[in-house]
């Protein structure tokens, strides 16, 4: 679907209430694939790739960053809803797409009926308490936020390595090869997606965005908060909740919150389907 800045790649399917789903890095929309058949029986679900990522086009970068900032991002997926018919939507989002649905719901607060964020906490409040252990469980926000070309250059030697280390990487509890939480077509997809030199760029911007823009977005936003009601899962097995009162984090920001650890590491909705399905059918 054409936007006014980038053309989105959507899968749409069911009928019901619309739905948004919002995948994480390095992913595309294929991390649904476990619950959003059954989502599609309750609900319109439209499960996009943001933009940099998957099919989804890869816009120019620019000095600022303001191309992948999470505003552009919410932009796109708001028009993308619309040009569906749908003006007002719950919206789902995971990890970088959790992202893109906070700022969606403070940009847009009209057209969001419900948000789900799974496994982050703010981003400001995760860059402003960063300690040691949050930079050696994420050390790759401090690594794809270096001058271009230094982290394009070193994941496009080898991005199969990269993808498998990222995703099995420490802190996430996710595990590839035979025992792996991710289907083999899924994992192959996302393979397949970031071997894009642009979409390693891309997903690199993204993180420059969250290191620049993106907090001058939340601190000039710090006397607004999300007006929806908002749940927050979480992994119990990933870093989130180990460094973070998530609730607590999230009632900072968020005027109506609830939420709970699901029993697994990062990827909820590919490790745990049926428990983070339930949560979100009760929820929704």
């Amino acid at each position: 679907m054409a936007t006014s800045e980038a053309e989105i790649n959507v899968r749409l399917g069911g009928r019901g209430a619309p739905l948004l789903l919002l995948h994480g890095y390095p992913q595309t929309h294929v991390m649904w694939h476990r619950v959003a058949p059954y989502l599609a029986e309750r609900f319109t679900v439209v499960a996009a790739d943001l933009r940099g990522y998957g099919e989804s086009a890869k816009p120019p970068s620019d000095p600022a960053h303001a191309a992948y900032s999470k505003r552009a991002m919410a932009r796109d997926q708001v028009e993308v809803m619309a040009g569906l018919g749908f003006e007002r939507f719950a919206v789902v989002g995971h990890d970088r797409g959790a992202r893109v649905a906070h700022r969606m719901a403070l940009d847009h607060p009209e057209r969001i009926e419900r948000a789900v964020v799974l496994d982050i906490c703010p981003t400001l409040a995760m860059y402003e308490r960063t300690d040691m252990a949050f930079a050696s469980g994420y050390y790759h926000w401090f690594f794809l936020i270096q001058p271009y070309d230094l982290p394009e250059r070193l994941i496009g030697a080898d991005p199969d390595y990269y993808l498998e280390r990222k995703t099995g990487g420490l802190g996430h509890g996710a595990r590839i090869g035979p025992t792996s939480i991710f289907d083999p077509a899924a994992l192959a997809e996302y393979k397949r997606c970031f071997r894009d030199p642009a979409a390693i760029h891309a997903s690199c911007e993204d993180y420059r965005a969250a290191a620049t823009i993106d907090l001058d977005h939340d601190r000039a936003d710090l006397d607004r908060k999300v007006r929806c009601p908002l749940l927050v899962l979480w992994g119990a097995h990933g870093l989130v909740g180990r460094l973070y009162d998530v609730l607590g984090t999230w009632r900072e920001r968020a005027e109506d919150v609830t939420g709970r650890a699901i029993d697994c590491g990062h990827y909820l909705a590919e490790e745990a389907p049926a428990d983070t399905l339930a949560a979100l059918q009760a929820f929704l």
